[in-house]
């Protein structure tokens, strides 16, 4: 089994050799800066569970690189100044703001496409059925949020945040063509263990609605669970575990 570390310098070699579409030409340089720096969690996450299927990580780059390219799409558009007009991401300028806002635009749509490109080069169409259903959800969730139009926080962020994380468990599931078992279940709880880890470092989101101690209490109900439908699993599940762990006292 590979640590965590591990994987994500496996990640982080995938994309630096990502060969990108030939007919982007010089807007090359916007997409790859969308996609650098970054902790990575998403493909971690499935090369992870892939392991935990008996798959060898580099059967799962592929679906890997694709999560975290939907992942950048998201970002560099969220950043854009019709949504969030955030003008930096990661300590440095979102693309809009590095570039300009059409490059960022036209980034955003070349992330999401060559995300496609790579779950097209798996046999089976359900990777590709899968991260379709993830992309529409978080897009879904965005104009929810920006319309100001949410039944509530919880479907909000699972639209917005988790469907991407459910994804992650998800795909991995899907190449190593096995039966689902609680794989769901754990998908579902790492997701929102992140966002409300989230919202407890910003500040935000349900510490707004309901509190510091009330959000904590659920962060942490949502790893016991998470950490329940491991144990459930026939499945060295140790990465997992402690990516779970992880997650739930990150400070950063």
């Amino acid at each position: 089994m590979h640590s965590a570390d591990e994987l994500r310098a496996l990640v982080e070699d995938a994309l630096g050799e990502l060969a990108l579409h030939r007919d982007i030409g010089p807007l090359e340089d916007a997409v790859r800066y969308g996609f650098e720096g970054g902790k990575r969690i998403r493909p971690v996450l499935c090369l992870a569970v892939g392991e935990a299927l008996g798959r060898d990580p580099e059967e799962l780059l592929p679906a890997a690189c694709a999560l975290e390219l939907v992942h950048s799409f998201s970002l560099v558009h969220d950043d854009l100044p019709a949504l969030d007009d955030d003008d930096t991401r990661r300590g440095r300028p979102s693309t809009w703001a590095q570039f300009d806002e059409a490059s960022a635009v036209l980034a955003g749509d070349a992330l999401l496409v060559e995300a496609f490109r790579l779950a097209a080069t798996y046999e089976t169409t359900a990777l590709v059925r899968e991260l379709a259903e993830a992309t529409l959800g978080m897009i879904g969730g965005q104009h929810l949020d920006v319309a100001g139009a949410a039944p509530d926080l919880a479907s909000l962020n699972r639209l917005k945040t988790g469907r991407l994380f459910e994804s992650a468990v998800a795909c991995a599931v899907a190449v190593a063509d096995v039966e689902p078992q609680t794989w769901p279940v754990f998908g579902r709880e790492v997701g929102a263990l992140f966002q409300l880890v989230d919202d407890l470092l910003d500040g935000d989101g349900f510490v707004l609605v309901q509190g510091q101690e009330e959000t904590r209490r659920r962060a942490d109900e949502a790893a016991e669970r998470a950490l329940s439908a491991l144990a459930e699993l026939d499945a060295d599940t140790s990465v997992l575990r402690g990516l779970v762990e992880g997650l739930a006292t990150r400070t950063v």
